[in-house]
């Protein structure tokens, strides 16, 4: 009987430390999601605001020159054809800003690029090994204590 007991709390100590090294890799595997999501945002951000600056330059080159002369004809003045050139000049800029701030919205949704989900479970997990037999419980038990007692 004495034999058993030393190879049974051996083999509860092997279960625990076993369990307790694939609840660390577990939250590892958690974390690497999360920041590979937050990163994949972040690239996604910043390629929508390349293309936004793409775009502005595009814009600059190929179409101010030709809506200028557009707009200065629609006037119909002979010596104010800065005025076509001024008028595409702020459309441009309004399009431009318009790209800008949709690309800040969706690096922000990204950013800070830390594993909220695994630090929070990490926190549960060290307050339940840290935990003393006789104090509140931790966790989703703990939600369920008081109910519990009122009956």
């Amino acid at each position: 009987m004495a034999d058993q007991q030393p190879s049974e709390l051996a083999r509860a100590v092997q279960d625990i430390t076993q369990k307790a090294q694939l609840l660390v890799h577990e939250e590892i595997e958690l974390a690497k999601a999360e920041m590979t999501d937050k990163v994949t945002k972040l690239v996604k951000g910043a390629i929508f605001g390349i293309v936004a600056g793409v775009f502005a330059v595009f814009a600059l080159i190929y179409l101010l020159h030709a809506l200028s002369w557009g707009i200065w004809e629609l006037f119909d003045t002979d010596s104010n054809f800065w005025l076509g050139f001024l008028i595409t000049g702020v459309l441009i800029l309004i399009l431009g800003a318009i790209a800008g701030l949709i690309a800040m919205r969706l690096i922000k949704k990204g950013s800070p690029p830390k594993p909220e989900l695994a630090l929070e479970e990490a926190q549960l997990i060290k307050g339940t090994l840290t935990a003393s037999p006789a104090s509140r419980p931790v966790g989703p038990v703990a939600a369920r204590a008081p109910a519990e007692v009122e009956r």
